[in-house]
């Protein structure tokens, strides 16, 4: 029967010093999340700042050096240091250039285009793209969001990578001595 005392003893030693390391833990998880809700209660959350959209704007005017290479300049309402991707194609033979640059107080320049014996005469499309914002500086993820959400207006369309919105500037122009008869608004640019 000693024996016995012995081991209810042990347990009841046990049993209260189990009881007495659970008991201030739950008083302390309990206490805890309360005090933490009225610290938050107690700080004033931060405003959210509203964005106004930005209603992309993108212009180009193209022109032929004397070695019959293209250059392309634009204006547009882009943030500095937007990287834009200017893409020149034939369409005749779906040959493509393409260059990326950034804007710089609402200017962009790129090119030369074509290859060394330069573009022959034909039609062409001039292509700017405003790439997702996730390639974009910080600088530019400000003012048109991280998935371009602030983006607006007819340029403005969804990344095919799902990628958020992106912007989307095209133009056709023809290349020649002589004007072309065309149905459609087309630049003309004739060698020098």
């Amino acid at each position: 029967m000693g024996k016995t005392l012995g081991y209810v003893g042990v347990a009841l030693v046990g049993a209260l010093l189990l009881s007495g390391c659970s008991g201030p833990e739950e008083e302390v998880s309990q206490t805890q999340p309360n005090s933490v809700a009225e610290e938050r209660a107690s700080e004033p959350e931060p405003p959210t700042q509203q964005v106004e959209p930005l209603e992309v704007v993108i212009s180009t005017s193209a022109s032929l050096r004397p070695d019959r290479r293209l250059m392309v300049e634009g204006d547009t309402n882009l943030p500095d240091n937007a990287q834009v991707q200017v893409i020149i194609e034939r369409e005749l033979s779906r040959v493509r250039w393409q260059a990326r640059t950034r804007v710089m107080d609402g200017k962009f320049e790129a090119g030369p285009f074509g290859s060394g014996s330069g573009l022959p005469d034909g039609g062409y499309w001039v292509t700017v793209q405003l790439g997702e914002a996730a390639v974009q500086p910080e600088s530019v993820q400000e003012r048109i969001g991280g998935e371009g959400e602030y983006l607006a207006g007819e340029l403005v369309s969804q990344s095919r990578h799902g990628l958020g919105q992106i912007a989307t500037y095209s133009r056709r122009f023809l290349i020649g001595n002589e004007p072309r008869r065309t149905r459609d608004q087309v630049e003309v640019i004739e060698d020098n």
